[in-house]
């Protein structure tokens, strides 16, 4: 099948190289043709484990090709992906700036029928929009063209999305016509041999399932995190409780890990997003709320734990941090707990020495040069001269550190986990001071 794919960020090239791997034949599109460019040589723009692999096949076998003219992937394909960025307005809204612009686009070049599919993270009624805003571009050109509007969301997990795009656990479609439903068939019929995974429904509803997918994941994170703090309170451990919890397979162990709130590209914007739509509607949104309002106070637990160990002036500080990314196999800063904590340091005075295994240019092109920021290479040069370490992501080179090199190597042997990576009676008998996430009360002040 030929497929055309608009945007070339996480969703769009990694659906891209998924899709030229079974044999469709793939025109990646986008605006910036600089990025074009590089995606041709082969050089991906963002860290995916598995991905460049996969680009660089697709490319070989003359399957996945790129272009920054939208009227060469509008003529190339019967299948237009629209997989642009949505972001957060100031209210919560998804900014559907760039999908209006991909439908102009269509609308402009199309010269016989297409099926356009959203697979960006949209609001309850786009496919409708979309529709329209077509349907409009094609009477203004005194045309009528047969195409049909359909919603695909992505349920991809940043560091696993190529296997996630291999072997979905459930291809959401939302399409009116029997026609459309059974081309959607052939399309993932590679993905879809093990056992059925495809479920078709009307486009609202597929619309809402993705919104609604990221925010139950994102309630589940925020409410062990709640508990957590519960947890410190009345000096129990969220570690035991996670696994007490977790045995019970109707609420299971996945993200139920507490830890320093969660980030990334869409957890946080698509809570938002989903109550302003609720909120539009006239529907209360108080879980949303809820649990976007907790996410923002445990992002700061980390500097919290940091002033009460070390005082409020940190003039004369030095602070570790192991972990930039907002998770793991990602460098992707943004909304990442460690912006948080970092900004927190420096808003008193503290100096930041840090490491990441992929997000160093990441942080760069954030916050530049500065003399209170320090890249380091690898995590032992962050410890040189830090008064206390600060752990923000859990990669696995971080699991099992030097604890002796550890304590020898910071002036305060204090580590402040933010991902519940060690055990405290360890740390505790090496006499290391540590302070982790909802486990126990602690003594915070050194």
């Amino acid at each position: 099948m030929k497929i055309s794919i608009f945007g070339s960020g996480y969703v769009g090239l990694v659906q891209s190289a998924i899709f030229a791997d079974v044999g469709h034949r793939v025109t990646c599109m986008d605006v910036d043709a600089d990025r074009i460019e590089r995606l041709r040589r082969g050089d991906i723009p963002f860290f995916e484990p598995g991905l460049e692999a996969k680009v660089i096949s697709g490319v070989e076998q003359g399957l996945l090709s790129f272009t920054a003219d939208a009227a060469e992937a509008v003529g190339a394909s019967d299948y237009l992906f629209i997989c642009v960025g949505t972001p957060a307005g100031s209210d919560g809204s998804a900014d559907l700036r760039y999908v209006m612009s991909v439908a102009d686009s269509i609308a402009q070049h199309m010269e016989g029928r297409k099926v356009v599919v959203n697979k960006s993270t949209v609001p309850v009624g786009t496919a409708d929009a979309v529709e329209a805003r077509i349907s409009e571009g094609l009477t203004a050109r005194g045309v009528s063209l047969p195409f049909e509007v359909c919603s695909n969301p992505e349920f991809l997990k940043e560091g696993a999305a190529v296997t996630d795009a291999m072997s979905p656990d459930r291809i959401i479609v939302g399409a009116r016509s029997k026609a459309t439903i059974d081309e959607f068939r052939q399309m993932y019929r590679a993905f879809n041999r093990n056992h059925e995974k495809l479920m078709f429904m009307d486009p609202r509803s597929a619309e809402l399932t993705k919104y609604a997918a990221n925010a139950m994941l994102a309630t589940k994170i925020s409410f062990i995190n709640e508990i957590a703090t519960i947890a410190e309170a009345v000096g129990a451990d969220v570690e035991s409780i996670r696994k007490g919890i977790g045995a019970d397979p109707r609420i299971g162990y996945q993200f139920i890990y507490p830890g320093a709130g969660y980030g990334g590209s869409c957890f946080p914007k698509d809570v938002l997003a989903l109550r302003h739509l609720a909120e539009a509607q006239g529907c209360p949104a108080q879980i949303l709320s809820a649990v976007n309002d907790t996410n923002q106070r445990q992002k700061q637990k980390l500097g919290q734990r940091l002033i009460a160990c070390l005082g409020e002036d940190l003039s004369d500080c030095t602070v570790a941090v192991w972990g930039l990314s907002f998770k793991p196999n990602t460098d992707d800063m943004r909304e990442a707990p460690s912006r948080t904590l970092m900004e927190t340091i420096w808003a008193h005075g503290g100096k930041v020495q840090a490491h990441d295994p992929q997000s160093m240019a990441a942080c760069q092109a954030i916050y530049g040069d500065r003399d209170d920021l320090i890249y380091c290479e690898n995590k032992d040069d962050a410890l040189a001269n830090a008064d206390c370490l600060v752990v923000c992501t859990e990669w696995k080179t971080f699991w099992s550190p030097d604890f002796d090199t550890i304590k020898r190597t910071l002036k305060h042997p204090i580590i402040i986990d933010g991902r519940n990576l060690y055990d405290p009676g360890q740390l505790e008998a090496l006499g290391i001071h540590y302070y982790a996430i909802g486990r126990g009360r602690s003594v915070v002040q050194h």
